[in-house]
Formats: structure tokens, C-alpha cells, sequence
């Protein structure tokens, strides 16, 4: 970013205090985008970055530098977030790229999957905290078979809304008919995924139509651009308020003698509200007391929501450890050792089968785990269950019951994302081999 000019004479001292702390104030909104490979993915956060002032100028010194050395006319904006050096060689994206960037009214954690179908399990990590899936589509070749994949791994994890940037509009010369006939593609295939509404934009994302400014070379989209669309869009009630959980990720005992009564519980509050005073349980003990205290570094509060980091203090001296989860006494999770899950299996040094032996890592427990049964293998393009499949490879999705050694406290997923999933970790090389997503019994 470049220098902000000097005041002129007569005006207010600035003060950074005042806009850090407004800063702190901005609601954040973690996107992910999907979509098949050279889609414009990585062009069309380059250009939200570029065009919303979220570059410093190095940056775009160096990709107009590294853009003149590889005979392009234009600056590719796509180099702002492909950064290895096998990316910029290929001009694809290989690993997950997250950018930071903030304007007046939202603060934004932008994810840069992968198109390529090799690189599927790096899409699942990067999409998996995501407020919001950014579908893209190139308007010359419509909806593929990776844009169905990405839709559909987008809605497994419950990822709540979806927007479609048709791109490369001006590849054809902006036809309203070519961009109604690809969201009426995407909208039937978004219909079997269960996505009742997806809104779309037409945009180039080389040129900056309808991204952060709107275009008027695209008379017939009468809604916001890309950018305010994502400053807008209402997402204070994809919480889960309900359910609270509080998984114990650290036991604080001080050693110094004016504090050798203090007991506090430190972690992250995954779900619903905790209150100074409520009624709560401790899992997997069951032993019931009140919440005393509600601490952070600047203070005692009254309540705390997701995702807030805080330590609580009981009023009765109880079992509590690492892994341990308080909850409100009437709104406790399932206590299971025995469930079925969905999952995306990450690693290509073997594969999954039934029989298999890993640990599980759940909110903050660990765990010992052995896979029952491998029950299906999912076809992505059609939706269908290979239930003949005996084992999963690299990137592939499916359903599998496990069992572990000690009891985890969980919902399903679709209910709450926080304590509906897991890793799967090999346990000889410590490698994170799945993730997976808990299935309501029902299910």
C-alpha cells in the first residue's frame, strides 16, 4: 500500500489507535473459491485485492517484473496469490493461498484453492473454515466436472452460501445469453446438492467488470458487484447460538504461591453462549457445577460466543482436562464411540480399508480409532454410492464407520461444523491422512 498522505493544515491528528481498533470492530468473512482449473480463480482475487487497495506496492512491482518476464501484455494479478515458484512456472494453482484484506465495512480471509483434481484434498482444507463458497465458471466452457466436484465437497462442509462469478465474460463479448444458460447449468446440479439459492454475477476478473465496480457492459445484471455483494451478505446467523461446547484445550495452574487456588480452563468456545453463572457439565465425568468466571486478558466478561478465546472458572474444584468438553447441563452432545462419517481420504502413500488403525482427532480429544467398514465410495459427478468399493484412494470421498478406544463428544455435522468433525492422523508418521465430517444416526 502506498503512504497515506500528509494531513492538511488544521486537520485532526491521525490517529492509528482509533483505526485499529475500528478495524477490530469489522465482522470477519472467510471465502473460499471452486471451480475447475484456469477458471480465473486466482486472476479474480488478484483483482479484488488490486482494485480494493489490498497490495502494497512491492507487490505489484514485483508481478508486473515476473508479468514482463513471461511475455505477458497485461499484469497478471493471479501472481498475488500463486506463490510458489511451480505455480508461477505453470500458471496454475498447487497449494492453498489465504490473503488478508479489509475495507471500510468487512474484514476478509480469502482462500485460493486448487482447480486441478490432484490437488482436491488441498480444496478441502482451504474450504473448510469458509463462510462462503465463490463458484467460478468460465463462460466460454460452462460448468465441468471439477466445478460439480468443488460445488459438491463446498456443500459437504457445510459451507452456507454460494455465489457463481461466470468469468471470462469477455471472451463472449459479455452475451447475455451464454451467462443464462451456465447459471441455469449450475442451479439444476446446485438443486441435487440440497443449495436452494445461488446467486450469480457475470464478470471478467482481467478487465474488473462487475468485481468491485459495476459494469456497463453487463446492462442486463441489475445486482452488486462482487465486492459489495460480499460486504453485504448477512452472516451473523450462520452461528450455532444453541448448542454450547466448550472443548478444554488447556488446564491453567499457576505456580506462584498468591494464585495456588486458581483453576482455570482455557480454550476456543466452538458453539452457543456461555453466561456468568450457568448451570454446566463436565464430560466425560458428568460431574455438574456453576461457571464462576468468564476470563480473558483484558477482563472478566458476562457471556461468550464463538469463536472467542476465554478461560472459564468453575465453582466447585473438579476433574477437568485437556480434552475434557463443558457443556450446558440440558444441552449436552452425544457421548459415542461408535458413529458414521463422511470423509475425504488425503493421502496417496496407501489406502483406506476396513480394518484400518488411526488416531482421531476430535475438537481438542484424541483418540485411537479403527475403521469398521467402508460402506461407499461416492461418484462425485453423479452422486451415486459405490457401495462394491472396498477401500478409498487419494481425493477420493466416502462413508465409513468408525469405532475408537475412548468415548468423543460430538454432533453431526450439519448441526455444528465445530464438534461434527475430525482429522484422521497416521499415527506412525504423524501425517493428517482424512477429514471427515460426523453423520446424524439417522443419516
Amino acid at each position: 500500500m502506498s503512504e497515506p498522505a500528509s494531513s492538511p493544515p488544521g486537520a485532526p491528528a491521525f490517529d492509528v489507535s482509533d483505526e485499529v481498533h475500528a478495524l477490530g470492530e469489522r465482522e470477519l468473512l472467510r471465502l473460499a473459491t471452486a471451480g475447475s482449473v484456469d477458471d480465473g480463480k486466482s486472476t479474480l482475487i488478484g483483482r479484488l485485492l488490486y482494485d480494493s487497495h489490498g497490495t502494497f506496492e512491492d507487490q505489484l512491482a514485483a508481478i508486473e517484473l515476473t508479468s514482463k518476464q513471461r511475455g505477458d501484455e497485461y499484469l497478471d494479478l493471479a501472481l498475488l496469490t500463486d506463490g510458489l515458484r511451480a505455480e508461477r512456472e505453470q500458471g496454475i494453482t498447487i497449494d492453498v493461498a489465504y490473503r488478508y484484506f479489509a475495507t471500510s465495512k468487512r474484514k476478509f480471509i480469502l482462500a485460493d484453492t486448487p482447480g486441478h483434481v490432484q490437488y482436491t484434498r488441498n480444496m478441502v482444507t482451504g474450504a473448510s473454515t469458509a463462510n462462503l463458497a465463490l463458484i467460478l465458471v468460465d463462460a466460454r466452457h460452462g460448468v465441468l466436472e471439477q466445478t460439480r466436484r468443488h460445488a459438491y465437497i463446498s456443500a459437504l462442509l457445510g459451507i452456507p452460501h454460494f455465489v457463481l462469478c461466470v468469468n471470462k465474460m469477455d471472451l463472449v463479448d459479455f452475451d447475455e445469453r451464454v451467462f443464462d444458460e451456465v447459471v441455469a447449468d449450475f442451479t439444476a446440479f446446485a438443486a441435487k446438492l440440497g443449495l436452494s439459492h445461488v446467486d450469480a454475477i457475470p464478470v471478467s476478473a482481467l478487465h474488473g467488470d462487475n468485481v468491485v465496480t459495476r459494469s456497463q457492459r453487463t446492462p442486463y445484471y441489475e445486482g452488486p458487484p462482487l465486492l459489495e455483494y460480499l460486504e453485504t451478505l448477512e452472516i451473523a446467523a450462520d452461528q450455532n447460538l444453541v448448542d454450547a461446547r466448550f472443548p478444554v484445550q488447556y488446564v491453567i495452574r499457576p505456580m506462584r504461591h498468591e494464585y495456588h487456588d486458581y483453576r482455570g480452563y482455557a480454550g476456543v468456545v466452538s458453539s452457543g453462549v456461555f453466561h456468568r453463572g450457568d448451570e454446566v457439565v463436565v464430560l466425560p465425568s458428568g460431574l455438574e457445577t456453576t461457571l464462576a468466571a468468564i476470563e480473558t486478558a483484558d477482563g472478566e466478561l458476562d457471556e461468550a460466543f464463538p469463536p472467542m478465546s476465554v478461560t472459564l472458572r468453575l465453582a466447585d474444584d473438579v476433574d477437568v482436562s485437556r480434552g475434557d468438553m463443558i457443556c450446558h447441563r440440558d444441552e449436552c452432545p452425544q457421548e459415542a464411540r461408535e458413529f458414521e462419517a463422511t470423509i475425504c481420504w488425503m493421502t496417496k502413500d496407501y489406502t483406506l480399508t476396513a480394518g484400518a488403525k488411526l488416531v482421531i482427532k476430535h475438537t481438542t480429544r484424541t483418540a485411537k480409532a479403527i475403521v469398521d467398514a467402508i460402506q461407499y465410495r461416492l461418484d462425485v459427478n453423479t452422486l451415486e454410492p459405490d457401495s462394491e468399493a472396498e477401500s478409498l484412494v487419494l481425493n477420493e470421498i466416502g462413508r465409513v464407520r468408525l469405532r475408537t478406544n475412548q468415548p468423543l463428544f460430538i454432533d453431526s455435522y450439519e448441526r455444528n461444523r465445530a464438534t461434527g468433525s475430525f482429522i484422521l492422523i497416521d499415527e506412525a508418521t504423524n501425517n493428517t491422512v482424512a477429514a471427515g465430517m460426523i453423520l446424524a444416526p439417522d443419516a
